[in-house]
């Protein structure tokens, strides 16, 4: 699976159950060590847990791999990394401590909605607003 596929993968896995504010940021001309940066906020430590949850699970079931999670122990940021795309899912006060889009940010990356859905099936746009 390609970079995009990958990404847009994680960011539906995010989608399906709820994730807050994601940001997606391509990240190749700052390291070679993975090429997307996906961000998202959960409401709870609960939340961050289960969206982390839901992009391993998703990743795997669709032949990709999962190189890591760290930090469900607690739910207030967990990582997950899925070799060129890293996923980052925080409680809103750690995101804005550790403010990762400045570190990352720059170079958001914006998706185009997948054109082909049954009529009245929820499509999944990222990020939610206007392209600029």
């Amino acid at each position: 699976m390609n970079t995009e596929e990958l990404t847009r993968l994680v960011v539906e896995a995010l989608e399906d159950v709820k994730a807050k504010d994601i940001k997606v940021f391509n990240t190749e001309k700052l390291t070679d060590q993975f090429e997307r940066v996906v961000i998202a906020s959960g409401t709870s430590n609960r939340q961050t847990r289960a969206l982390a949850f839901s992009v391993s699970s998703s990743v795997k079931q669709a032949g990709g791999d999962v190189i890591g999670m760290e930090g469900q122990d607690t739910g207030e940021w967990v990582l997950v990394d899925c070799g060129a795309v890293v996923c980052h899912c925080l409680q809103p006060a750690v995101r804005e401590y550790y403010n990762l889009e400045e570190i990352w940010g720059g170079r958001e990356v914006f998706m185009q909605a997948v054109q082909a859905h049954e009529p009245g099936e929820e499509t999944h746009l990222m990020p939610h607003r206007e392209h600029h």
